[in-house]
């Protein structure tokens, strides 16, 4: 567990040095690549996801693209097509290769995409000497950007692989660490006071620009439950007929369901003689009982907490007991869904140029999710963290905390 205040402490420390932290981050990329071969850099398993290879060289391009670009005019590419082939999403920067299609690159090669990191961390090892220290130069900030940046691109490494991996017939392990087994508390209520809530990050360390600006929100009292729902709870679910009870669902959620002929979370199956067996990154196993339920939809979280009857909280709501009341499992196994719209905090403003188009362009269609996973670097949770996908998304570690009006 990682209570609110461990993170309010982590804001308000002084971090290392902007060099430092950069070289550790891209050390950390390189390092989760470790348990992998050759093979696995290359392919991708599903529009959604990306290569290995591609993460690699997509969060080299941002680094070339938003920080040496700019404030390095000496500063050559190693190759200018790699400009379309690494871009995500970024329509002001150029023309990208489709999204789809980035499994089927097999040139550059991984040998290449790393001599392509090296590259890229000489020049900006380069440039942080040549800040020398000045907090006002504006390519510090995009450096504070494009580490945050590499941090979420580790996690959706991870996500990805385990994706790919699950899908292979052999299903290999990542790594060979099983679950321990957990013992449970009884689920407990938090009791949240009603009133006006200061909401969104406090200007202490750093935050994208859609946990800006903080503002107030008025909250009914209500209760939001001090851990995630479990396996076994969730189990529950499933064997009342969750999955068989449209009574249960969102429309749009029943209608998923019946197209995807979802019967559990993803990564489970049923197992010979009956029960269920679950994928994770330590191979395939047993459902451990007393984890968290996770690679579950927004629509399955919403159809578990009507069956359980409660609800999911609002995101104010959730940052309200992480920052004011604290719970277990806010950020290390985990990320929860919310019932919230991921929209615009009132008085956001997107930056300027293509690096506007990093959050705000996502402001429809998607739920907030917020804490963290076990796929989440530590450094980079904290309380005001707005996460987001659609409501089908299943193959991040997204699981549910409950919640209940007073």
């Amino acid at each position: 567990m990682q209570a609110a205040s461990d993170v309010a402490r982590r804001e308000t420390s002084e971090p290392p040095a902007l060099r430092e932290r950069f070289l550790v981050t891209r050390a950390h990329t390189e390092h989760l690549c470790e348990p992998l071969e050759p093979e696995d850099f290359v392919v991708s398993s599903m529009p959604d996801a990306s290569p290995t290879k591609w993460h690699l060289a997509h969060t080299s391009w941002f680094f070339e693209t938003f920080l040496l670009g700019p404030h390095a005019p000496a500063y050559r590419s190693p190759d200018a097509r790699y400009a379309f082939l690494f871009n995500s999403y970024y329509v002001q920067a150029g023309e990208r290769h489709c999204r789809a299609q980035r499994g089927l690159a097999t040139r550059p090669t991984v040998r290449q995409v790393f001599e392509y990191r090296r590259h890229v961390d000489e020049a900006v090892v380069a440039l942080c000497d040549r800040l020398d220290g000045d907090p006002t130069h504006p390519a510090g900030a995009i450096i504070e950007l494009g580490i945050q940046h590499e941090q979420q691109h580790q996690e959706l490494l991870l996500t990805d692989i385990k994706h790919l991996f699950w899908m292979n017939p052999m299903r290999p392990a990542y790594r060979c660490l099983p679950d321990a087994e957990r013992t449970v508390q009884p689920l407990q209520w938090q009791d949240v006071a009603g009133g006006v809530k200061q909401i969104g990050h406090n200007g202490d360390g750093f935050a994208f620009d859609n946990e800006l600006p903080q503002h107030r929100e008025f909250l009914e009292p209500c209760r939001v439950a001090t851990r995630l729902v479990t396996n076994s709870e969730f189990l529950q679910f499933i064997d009342e007929g969750g999955y068989r009870r449209p009574e249960l669902w969102l429309s749009a959620g029943w209608a998923a369901v019946q197209a995807g002929n979802w019967q559990a979370p993803l990564y489970w199956e049923a197992a010979d003689g009956g029960g269920w067996r679950e994928f994770t990154l330590a191979g395939d196993g047993g459902v451990n009982p007393g984890a968290p339920v996770c690679h579950v939809s927004y629509y399955e979280a919403d159809a578990f907490a009507r069956w359980a009857g409660a609800r999911l909280p609002t995101e104010a709501e959730w940052e309200t007991v992480a920052r004011d009341y604290g719970a277990a499992q806010l950020y290390s196994d985990c990320w929860q869904w919310t019932q919230s719209a991921y929209t615009a905090y009132p008085g956001y403003v997107p930056a300027t140029g293509a690096i506007g188009e990093y959050n705000g362009k996502w402001m429809s269609d998607q739920w907030v999710l917020r804490g963290g996973s076990c796929a989440t670097p530590a450094s980079h949770a904290r309380v005001s963290y707005r996460n987001f996908f659609p409501s089908t998304a299943r193959w991040q570690f997204s699981g549910i905390r409950l919640a209940a009006s007073a």
